[in-house]
C-alpha cells in the first residue's frame, strides 16, 4: 500500500522513477517485522533477550545483533525517556551476553568467536564487556548503508528524539565467547546497577 502510495505520486508529479527510488527504502523499513519473526520461526535467529538476537553458530562463529525496528517498536516503553530507554537497552543486551554464554560449556565456548557490529558500542564500552573492536568491513558499510533509514529509525526510538547514526563510526566487535564467560560477575553487576 506504501508502494501504491509512492507510484500514485509518481505518477501525480510525474516523476516516474520515484518508486524505484522507494522500493529499497520501504523494503529496508518492512524487513525486519516480516524477516524476524520468520528467521526466528526457521531457528535461523535465536532471542536470548528481548533486545539481543544471535544467528545460528555455523563454523564456530555467532554473529550478535541488537534489536531490529520489530523489536524496538514492540519493547521499549514509549512513556520512557531517552536515558531510560538506553539503559533498558544495555541491560537487554548484557542479560543477553549472559544468556548466550550459559548456552556453552567451558569448551565449547574455548572454540567459539562472537562478532558483531555496532553503530552505537563504543570501544571503551565494548572492552569493558570482553570485546576488541575491528575496523568494519566494506560490505558491512554497504548494508548499514543500504539499512540507514531502518537504523535511524531504531536510534531514534532509542534516544527518544530523531537521532541519525554516524555510519563513519561503525565498527566490529569480536570476542571468544570464553572471555565473556570468564567476565559473567561483572556483567551480572553491571546488569543489576541499569535495572
Amino acid at each position: 500500500m506504501i508502494f501504491l502510495g509512492f507510484v500514485v505520486i509518481a505518477l501525480f508529479l510525474e516523476w516516474y522513477y520515484l518508486p524505484l527510488f522507494a522500493a529499497p527504502l520501504i523494503l529496508s523499513i518492512l524487513a525486519p517485522f516480516i524477516d524476524t519473526p520468520q528467521g526466528k520461526k526457521q531457528g535461523k535467529l535465536i532471542y536470548h533477550s528481548p533486545l539481543f538476537i544471535t544467528e545460528k553458530e555455523k563454523n564456530r562463529k555467532i554473529t550478535i545483533h541488537g534489536g531490529t525496528l520489530f523489536d524496538y517498536y514492540y519493547v521499549i516503553d514509549r512513556s520512557w525517556n531517552g536515558k531510560q530507554r538506553i539503559r533498558f537497552i544495555l541491560r537487554q543486551y548484557i542479560l543477553g551476553l549472559l544468556k548466550l554464554t550459559e548456552s556453552f560449556s567451558e569448551k565449547e565456548a574455548d572454540e567459539i568467536t562472537l562478532q558483531g557490529t555496532s553503530y552505537i558500542l563504543n570501544e571503551r564500552t565494548a572492552e569493558k564487556l570482553g570485546f576488541r573492536k575491528q575496523r568494519a568491513n566494506f560490505l558491512q558499510q554497504i548494508i548499514l548503508t543500504y539499512n540507514y533509514l531502518q537504523v535511524t529509525l531504531a536510534n531514534s526510538i532509542a534516544k527518544d528524539k530523531l537521532s541519525f547514526p554516524t555510519i563513519g563510526r561503525v565498527n566490529t566487535y569480536t570476542a571468544q565467547l570464553s572471555a565473556i564467560k570468564k567476565n559473567k560477575a561483572y556483567l551480572q553487576n553491571l546488569a543489576e546497577k541499569l535495572a
